[in-house]
């Protein structure tokens, strides 16, 4: 997180609320995924976590691959300085104009989830003249155990069933223009210790095995095994991303013990992450507007609330957030700790981050921060609900922090009139 010094600069510079993002911890925390990784293994950066386009640039200039799942994500990568034979296109869901655009602009991998997305994706590419390379994502039999979101295991929308492929597996051969070169396996997020990311990657690499035996009778080869990721990082408390560096030498000898000749790529080895990557880089800065009592509970009311910060969390999609409030700037002397309601400034019951914790007495005009919120916070949120104006972004490198070298922006939201003939 920012120190208090720097975050006081921040507001007074840039405004609040802002979200500001240091590029220094987005290089230390790839560095630290690296080294926690086998030699010879790639890492893919999912731009679903944060794709504001410093950060991007800054992944890519590190040497990250991009994975992306819609078109707003292709175009930001593109924009980053990715090249476009290496990104990686995802999703459980596509479109065949997002389909035709990726091809146009030179993608030539993707993941696929089904025999229809087969397919799709090969009469598209058929269309476009351009023969594909695709990974077949795999709903194993069994759920990540600790997972933040469960991703396979259970009944989804994300990749075809294990068990599926396994009985039927001459649905999922090689399409005349897409070759299946790969199988794409990611059971969980957000895992809490060494020992659950070993377990994940152990059970998708025994499954791996499996389907390698029967996809072999169709003609596949695995060329890529992409076992995703789940590398754990703190979201809007204090705390710091998950210690990997004990992963290396067990993960090594997994992968010499169930994917054998993967130290000469046969299979290559490729893993994902978002969050760790960027969610201790991000802080968010944000003042209290209103402090009352209200039936005997204190309320205080910020300038960010759910549109800002865990809009997905509002919709109760997610578990409701309980962010740590650090107060860096006060208004007036605090006083002692009391049960207290955080809202935001929306016109809704909904918009609340958390209920009766203890903090600090607050009042109208304390400067907060949140800590560790660089990842699925504000690309997350429902920042077009009752149209309060976006938060600044603020993009630093604290191992030079002048303000001279800041990048401050706002996402200006703008309605424009669609062309009919891009309907047809």
């Amino acid at each position: 997180m920012l120190d208090a010094a720097l975050a006081r600069q921040v507001a007074g510079v840039a405004g609040t609320p802002a979200y500001v993002y240091d590029l220094a911890a987005v290089r230390d925390n790839l560095a630290a995924l690296r080294a926690a990784l086998p030699a010879g293994t790639d890492a893919y950066y999912s731009l679903k976590a944060n794709r504001h386009p410093r950060l991007l640039s800054a992944l890519c200039r590190a040497g990250s691959r991009a994975e992306v799942c819609s078109p707003g994500e292709l175009a930001a990568a593109l924009a980053a300085g990715w090249e476009p034979a290496t990104i990686l296109y995802a999703g459980p869901g596509k479109r065949d104009v997002d389909l035709r655009t990726a091809l146009d602009g030179g993608v030539r991998w993707f993941s696929v989830d089904s025999p229809y997305g087969l397919d799709q994706l090969d009469r598209c590419a058929a269309a476009a003249g351009a023969p594909v390379r695709c990974l077949l994502r795999i709903n194993d039999d069994v759920p990540a155990s600790r997972a933040g979101l469960t991703m396979t295991g259970v009944p989804g929308p994300f990749g075809a069933d294990a068990r599926w492929v396994a009985t039927a597996p001459e649905l999922f051969r090689h399409r005349p223009h897409v070759t299946v070169a790969g199988l794409h396996l990611y059971m969980g997020t957000n895992l809490p210790t060494v020992d659950d990311l070993l377990a994940q990657f152990a059970r998708s690499l025994r499954t791996a095995a499996e389907l390698r035996e029967v996809l072999h009778g169709q003609g596949v080869r695995l060329e890529v095994l992409d076992l995703g990721g789940g590398f754990g990082a703190p979201f809007a408390r204090r705390g710091d991303r998950l210690d990997l560096s004990g992963l290396r030498e067990p993960l090594t000898a997994l992968l010499d013990r169930e994917a054998p000749g993967w130290r000469t790529g046969r299979p290559r080895i490729v893993f994902e992450s978002g969050r760790y990557l960027t969610g201790t880089a991000g802080t968010l800065l944000t003042r209290v507007l209103d402090a009352k009592w209200s039936h005997g509970a204190h309320h205080v009311v910020l300038e960010s609330g759910v549109n800002h910060l865990g809009g997905l969390s509002g919709l109760r999609r997610l578990p409701p957030l309980v962010p740590a409030l650090i107060p860096v700037d006060r208004a007036s002397p605090p006083g002692d700790p009391v049960p207290t309601t955080v809202c935001g400034p929306l016109c809704t019951p909904l918009d609340v981050w958390a209920r009766a914790v203890e903090l600090p007495r607050l009042r109208p005009g304390d400067l907060l921060a949140v800590p560790n919120v660089g990842a699925y916070g504000l690309d997350a949120s429902l920042l077009t609900f009752l149209g309060h104006p976006a938060p600044a972004e603020v993009v630093l490198d604290t191992t030079d922090p002048a303000p001279a070298g800041w990048d401050i922006s706002r996402q200006d939201l703008v309605r424009t009139p669609i062309d009919r003939g891009e309907l047809l």
